[in-house]
């Protein structure tokens, strides 16, 4: 088992927790709430393969995928109330997941020869999308349209993995230093409250 596998079902687990949290969050029963985060931790991948051509998406042909997240649900739905202390650990393990989706969905989009442009795009929404259907679903503002650093870090990291692997970079290196890059900006713009601007309101 690889560090990136390792850290993919960190990334798993941490998303499936959020989209749980949210379903609660809600009011949802017990199959809102495991639908909200097996939703959260592989809507993102799934799209990606779909639009990649790859079948069965790769929660499919990795059930463990599932299994975590639904497991993950199932913990958080019984033992929200005694949870609160990892409200905080959850933002970093999110972070962590966040730079290994985009590491692994660039990459696949490599493989696949698209563009660079299209290699960055498929990787971020590898790591975003899941969390786009979770807040439309709960019916919130997705996160990635609000006033925070969230996607930017993603588009950046996929940027710097498509340039090293232009330059001919070891793939490793390169999926390290995307990674950490993405992990970086993300962990700097929760401590600091880093945000976009917004546009000035037509009066």
């Amino acid at each position: 088992m690889d560090l990136l596998y390792i850290l993919d079902m960190i990334g798993t687990g941490a998303f499936a927790a959020s989209g749980a949290f949210a379903g609660i969050r809600r009011g949802m029963d017990l199959l809102g709430v495991l639908v909200l985060g097996l939703v959260t931790a592989t809507g993102g991948g799934t799209i990606r393969d779909i639009l990649l051509g790859d079948f069965p998406p790769f929660c499919l042909k990795d059930e463990s995928y599932l299994y975590l997240s639904i497991l993950v649900g199932i913990l958080v739905f019984a033992l929200h109330r005694r949870m609160g202390f990892i409200r905080y650990p959850l933002l970093y393990f999110d972070a962590i997941g966040l730079g290994t989706f985009v590491v692994i969905g660039t990459t696949k989009a490599i493989d696949f020869q698209l563009g660079g442009l299209s290699a960055v795009l498929l990787g971020t929404m590898t790591a975003t999308a899941g969390g786009v259907l979770r807040d439309i679903l709960s019916s919130r503002v997705p996160l990635i349209l609000r006033r925070e650093i969230y996607a930017t870090c993603c588009l950046a990291g996929g940027a710097l993995l498509v340039g090293l692997h232009n330059v001919g970079a070891p793939v490793i290196l390169s999926s390290v230093l995307a990674a950490v890059l993405v992990i970086l900006v993300r962990l700097l713009a929760i401590q600091y409250d880093w945000a976009l601007p917004r546009a000035r309101s037509v009066e």
